[in-house]
């Protein structure tokens, strides 16, 4: 911490400073970065060269002592991932997925916690330090899990979904575990208080739930139309800023989980037209907070114990990995997920998470759990937090494998990975042009997904149920979520001749193979288009239209005789609205 000055200024220095060098360095290397900040933690806390500060005391200006005021700051970095997921999972897909956040991700919690309790309790600690250890182990990391799912762009995948119905399913538990810990603590409590306790605590999260979802579809969706409508970026960023932060807030003040509040807070939006340009103004954020994670938790790992205890720690590491991983894959296959999923889902969930590094750490404040034992604890926490990113590799490699091997029901895997995109077409600009292009795509059920900055008319089209999506298209990443490099073609119908140059060559560097069907406003525009390198470029007018529409359908292996009676059609209502001025 500064004193007198900015709080956390010389910190903030230092783990900019590292993130310069860590990324870099291992982008180069090819190796996960989230390993890079780990191990970086490692250096620059107070296990690594803070041990050496006595001897060289200028190592002070590089070196981040205060753990905790940098977890503080860290958590943030958890909460914009878990709002980005929420983007990513809609209400509806959600609903779809309750039997595994429900069932499945309370079947884990509890059989786990049981294991992992009643083997601490046999190594000789007390009952009440033997269920604190079994339910906070049981939980896994979110931020390690969910960031290596995303670099691996695993998100929707069957393994991604049941992991992510699990990790919220935990997110849920960990407000019934604070109670349970404060009751262990007091030992005033009976079995009786302790359910009631325990009821009161799921209840008061149920309720919570349900506000966030009811006050955020009524105040989400008109407050992002009316922030589009004013055209304004830094605007629009500002209102994510506190939106995400703003139901974090909100949930920790009542007593539950930010990351919750921040996912609740994602969800919703995902349904609403500004979902990708959210994804797109909240991703640096997320990425630079979520990196300081990973120092804080690096920076909690002290070498000199691990090597002072190294094989207790592997003895403990392979254990705890190899019983999570062992009862979560039995849990999966129970109920009827594949095995390729449910051995995939095991191995990756298998690690301890941040959770218990909190829980540990208080229960050792109140006495529950002696020093020593708390200690290693955290350490092998931390540890099997550090193998995720290996882990997560040697997961899907293992479950791609089974896949290849088994044959059994894909229906259920299927089901899950309704999220993915791939085979559609992507329109950008959805004015007349777009619109026209769009009723092609809807004619012969190819699906489609838009995006228009014009707030008004991205509203219009979301009435009436339309796929279409608010953000500008001439930025790559944007192009990029709506799953553009897996598209039929890119459409490029924007309004704006510059803005269309650039998005045509934006889209060729990112995908050299992608078939892009350009309009132009006159032959020198149609020039320049063709050499920024679309596909094919036509002139604007109803007949462009038309042929912007054949192409994409010849592309999609359309037969001609069926696309010239689309043309026809499209032709007719084309020419009929436009005698009647529409």
């Amino acid at each position: 911490m500064t004193e007198g000055g900015v709080p956390y200024l010389r910190e903030a220095v230092v783990f900019f400073a590292t993130a310069g060098i860590v990324i870099p360095v291992f982008h180069r290397l090819r190796i996960n970065p989230m390993l890079g900040y780990l191990l970086a933690g490692i250096a620059i806390g107070p296990f690594g060269l803070g041990r050496l500060i006595p001897e060289f005391p200028i190592l002070h200006e590089i070196v981040i002592g205060d753990i905790e005021g940098v977890r503080d700051i860290a958590e943030l970095g958890v909460v914009f991932l878990m709002f980005m997921v929420g983007l990513e999972l809609s209400l509806s897909r959600l609903w779809t997925l309750r039997r595994y956040v429900l069932g499945l991700g309370g079947a884990q919690i509890a059989a786990t916690g049981a294991v992992i309790a009643a083997i601490a309790w046999a190594f000789g600690n007390s009952p009440a330090a033997a269920i604190v250890l079994g339910a906070c182990l049981a939980l896994s990391s979110t931020a390690m899990i969910v960031q290596a799912l995303t670099e691996q762009r695993r998100l929707t995948s069957p393994t991604g979904q049941v992991a992510l119905a699990i990790l919220l399913m935990q997110d849920l538990a960990v407000i019934p575990i604070l109670f349970l810990l404060g009751a262990l603590a007091g030992q005033e409590a009976g079995q009786a208080s302790l359910a009631l306790g325990m009821a009161t605590a799921l209840a008061k999260a149920a309720v919570a739930v349900v506000v966030i979802v009811i006050v955020g579809r009524l105040v989400l969706k008109p407050l992002f139309r009316l922030v589009s409508a004013a055209g304004a970026p830094e605007l629009f960023l500002a209102v994510a800023l506190v939106v995400a932060l703003g139901t974090a807030s909100a949930t920790k003040a009542a007593g539950l989980s930010m990351t919750l509040g921040a996912f609740l807070a994602g969800m919703v939006l995902s349904e609403g037209e500004h979902r990708h340009a959210v994804e797109v103004a909240i991703e640096p954020f997320k990425g630079l907070l979520l990196g300081l994670f990973f120092v804080s938790v690096g920076m909690g790992i002290d070498p000199a114990a691990l090597a002072g205890q190294i094989g207790m720690l592997t003895v403990g590491v392979v254990g705890l990995l190899a019983i999570k991983a062992g009862i979560l894959a039995a849990l999966c296959l129970a109920f009827r997920l594949p095995r390729s999923v449910s051995v995939e889902t095991g191995l990756l969930l298998g690690q301890g998470g941040e959770f218990a590094l909190v829980v540990v750490g208080a229960a050792m404040a109140q006495g529950l759990i002696a020093e020593g034992i708390g200690q290693f604890m955290m350490v092998l926490v931390a540890v099997t937090m550090v193998l995720t990113p290996l882990g997560g590799i040697a997961a899907r490699r293992l479950g791609a494998a089974l896949a290849r091997r088994e044959h059994g029901p894909v229906g259920t895997a299927a089901a899950l990975d309704g999220g993915q995109l791939d085979g559609h077409v992507v329109i950008a600009g959805f004015g007349r042009v777009g619109q026209l292009v769009a009723g092609f795509a809807a004619d012969r059920d190819l699906p489609y997904l838009a995006l228009d900055l014009r707030g008004e008319t991205v509203a219009s089209a979301r009435d009436r149920d339309l796929p279409v999506f608010f953000g500008n298209a001439a930025r790559s990443e944007l192009l990029e979520r709506l799953g553009t490099g897996q598209a039929r073609a890119l459409i490029v119908a924007v309004d704006d001749d510059k803005a269309a140059m650039r998005l045509v060559e934006g889209a060729r560097r990112a995908w050299p193979d992608l078939p892009i069907f350009a309009r132009a406003r006159d032959a020198r525009h149609a020039t320049g288009l063709t050499r920024a390198g679309a596909t094919a470029v036509v002139p604007e007018t109803v007949e462009a239209s038309l042929q912007l529409g054949r192409l994409m359908l010849e592309a999609s292996g359309i037969g001609d005789d069926e696309i010239d009676r689309v043309v026809d059609d499209q032709r007719a209502r084309a020419l009929s609205a436009l005698h009647h001025g529409e």
